[in-house]
């Protein structure tokens, strides 16, 4: 299941799975395990919904109020019900560049992670949010080094254009 900041109250599910635990004998080493009376253990899951962005805890991937109304004039622009990819890739300057691009909505991935920010959403693949979870997105209107820039907190390395980095997992 992949990180979402839009999750579902579900009620705990338990799966009892049989173990056997080895004994011991009087001589101190351990005998085989008893296969016929096997000692159930529980596990318990539980699913709930992801703090928001003004909580306690951050999100997968947090954007600043500059970006946020930036995106939000860009996809007003294009008049289309859209969300934000953003992602990694091989290549760049220090190894992987980060990508970004507008997508519509019905082209989610199932294991997609989602995080939305007062309506605008942000979706990620799972092997991307391996390298950026944490990051934070920010926008500048600067007539030098203007853009948007990205905050990793697990690059190692970045590259002078700001679009690449490194990292290690």
């Amino acid at each position: 299941m992949a990180f979402s900041a839009m999750t579902s109250m579900h009620s705990p599910q338990f799966l009892r799975l049989p173990i056997s635990l080895p004994r011991s004998s009087p001589s101190g080493r351990f005998s085989p395990p008893i296969l016929k009376r096997p000692k159930p253990l529980s596990i318990r899951s539980v699913s709930i919904p992801a703090a928001p962005a003004s909580g306690s805890l951050a999100p997968a991937i947090s954007v600043t109020d500059n970006a946020l109304k930036h995106l939000n004039k860009m996809r007003s622009e294009r008049n289309q019900d859209l969300c934000l990819r953003i992602g990694v890739k091989q290549g760049g300057c220090s190894g992987m560049s980060y990508t970004m691009d507008f997508e519509d909505r019905v082209n989610k991935r199932p294991d997609d992670s989602i995080i939305e920010y007062e309506g605008f959403e942000i979706v990620c693949d799972p092997k991307s949010l391996l390298f950026i979870f944490g990051m934070q997105l920010d926008y500048s209107d600067a007539l030098i080094g203007g853009g948007f820039s990205f905050k990793n907190p697990n690059a190692t390395q970045t590259c002078g254009c700001g679009k690449s980095f490194a990292a290690e997992i």
